[in-house]
């Protein structure tokens, strides 16, 4: 698999400089490259009690992302997915621990306690004050002796963040991060395992399915369970961890482990929401990649138990811009929508001549839906057959109501209704082309007089030209014929729309970001439904 990254051995390294680069001067690093990985913050004066969390590196902005003022004094990174040595624990622990000691937040993996444990007990040989929290809020596996500690540890680099802002007691800071992590589960699911620079990708997980309760390292989950919906995927999650917490309001934290969509995580933040335990979450934290499993395409969530004075402590202003922030939750909020002025709907006539062009159009942009997103799909995204249907469906719904013996009244109407049925640029530009040629048709111009005032007003609006690789290439040369018979037309739109095949230039719409490679060859396809349409008008 294709990654950004320039060498193996230095992504973590590389990745940290680029951090503290971007960070304005809130962070530095040890120097102490490639074994000593350690940022640090700049503004620490050691009067108080440093916290200091890390681990292996991949879960990015965890935890060098979230060294600044009201979080971590210090993070400790190893390499991908593995923990960092016992001497670079000890630098980072000589070099923010004054006076007051420090705090190590380890999370419950066999590597992480032991190289903290054994720098922990080298720092107090030193003579320093340190004492180490062991976070596992996963509840995948119930009845595992030390669970494994994942995105809830950040609940505690928040809450005890705001709280080592002012306490110097070292007892107290430990014995509230200890409450907190008793009140915290956490559980994941994925549909795809990550990819780890430099090493093949796994692909254990089967089609169809979803794997739950992983790790953050790329272990493999408790067990593989159907897959269908978000909605279903987050119940699942939910009714797990409704078994591990106690009555009462929640705080979520909802983590993107690296691979979901913005688009994704609101769905699953929606599931969550109509959960069985919705009513019961007060505040979010997220949706958001807060500890990610490089670039897992899954997400976990973590409930978390608070008290009035943790809710405080998450609503704390922070330095790192990586902390999305604690949002209330509440009633979905709805505003009724505004009365939009509009004219009075048309009266309905008949006429069978327009009431069989409308079908005969309609019905050829429907046949050929597959095809134009097939030509769609190399110069733009696939859509351009779906969005002509969507609107020849509502035209054919509607086309009953219509005023089909006023050409100048119809041309509004189908102005309006595809304005309202057609997305995207293509659904703006027609709705311009049939409202401008209703204005001409009304001032007494001829079909074709008012169908060319359509197509400059479109152009005028749109920017595009004949020559551009655009619907106009058809459009314009048909309605130029247009007088000599719609025979003349078709043939005029034919050859416009395969002139587009040859223009590897286009200037206008979406294909004008793609290569040359991608468009020659290949109608537009906005060109070929306009003489697919007119062909077939000339057909019947």
């Amino acid at each position: 698999m294709k990654q950004f990254i320039n060498d193996r051995d230095s992504v973590v390294s590389q990745a940290i400089d680029g951090l503290i680069w971007a960070s304005v001067g809130h962070q530095a690093r040890l120097d102490g490259y490639p074994h000593i990985k350690v940022v640090v913050r700049t503004d620490w004066d050691k009067s108080r009690v440093a916290l200091i969390s890390g681990g292996g590196s991949g879960h990015e902005p965890s935890h060098a992302g979230f060294v600044g003022e009201g979080m971590l004094t210090a993070a400790i990174c190893g390499d991908v997915f593995a923990s960092p040595s016992v001497d670079a624990v000890l630098a980072g622990i000589v070099a923010v621990t004054g006076e007051a000691g420090c705090l190590l937040i380890v999370k419950n993996y066999t590597g992480d306690r032991l190289n903290f444990g054994l720098a922990a007990e080298r720092a107090r040989a030193l003579g320093y004050k340190v004492q180490m929290i062991v976070v596992g809020d996963d509840v995948a596996l119930p009845d595992l002796p030390q669970p494994r500690g994942v995105a809830g540890t950040l609940f505690i680099h928040k809450i005890i963040g705001a709280m080592a802002a002012n306490e110097t007691n070292l007892d107290a800071v430990t014995s509230a991060a200890e409450q907190i992590a008793r009140r915290v589960s956490s559980l994941g699911m994925s549909l795809d395992t990550c990819s780890v620079p430099g090493t093949p990708k796994e692909d254990r997980i089967k089609s169809g399915m979803a794997e739950l309760g992983l790790g953050i390292h790329g272990e493999p989950g408790i067990e593989q369970v159907p897959f269908s919906t978000a909605e279903d995927a987050m119940a699942r999650v939910v009714e797990r961890l409704a078994q591990h917490v106690p009555a009462g309001q929640l705080v979520a934290l909802l983590n993107n482990l690296g691979g979901c969509t913005p688009l994704e995580m609101g769905i699953l933040a929606d599931a969550l929401r109509q959960s069985q335990l919705g009513d019961r979450i007060q505040g979010m934290i997220g949706p958001a990649p807060i500890m990610t499993s490089l670039d897992m395409r899954g997400f976990s969530l973590s409930l978390f138990s608070p008290t009035d004075d943790d809710i405080a402590a998450l609503k704390a202003p922070v330095a790192p811009v990586a902390w999305p922030g604690y949002h209330s939750t509440g009633l979905l909020s709805i505003t009724p929508m505004p009365t939009i002025p509009s004219d009075p709907a048309p009266k309905a006539s008949h006429d069978p001549t327009v009431h069989h062009i409308i079908n005969v159009c309609c019905n050829i942009l429907l046949d050929s839906e597959a095809d134009l997103n097939t030509l769609d799909a190399k110069s733009g995204d696939g859509d351009t057959g779906s969005t002509l249907a969507t609107a020849a469906k509502s035209l054919l719904q509607k086309r009953s109501t219509m005023p089909l013996s006023d050409p100048a009244t119809l041309f509004c109407s189908i102005s309006r209704e595809i304005s309202i049925a057609m997305g995207g640029s293509s659904g703006v530009l027609m709705a311009i082309f049939f409202a401008a040629a209703s204005e001409s048709c009304s001032s007494g111009q001829t079909l074709r007089s008012s169908l060319i005032a359509g197509l400059k007003r479109m152009q005028e609006v749109g920017g595009a030209r004949r020559g551009d690789r655009t619907m106009i290439d058809a459009l314009e040369p048909a309605l130029d014929a247009f007088d000599g018979g719609l025979k003349h037309a078709a043939e005029a739109a034919r050859s416009g729309a395969d002139s587009t095949a040859s223009i590897t230039r286009a200037r206008a719409g979406r294909a004008s970001y793609v290569s040359e490679d991608n468009l020659v060859g290949h109608n537009d396809p906005g060109a070929e439904a306009v003489a697919r349409i007119f062909e077939g008008l000339a057909a019947t």
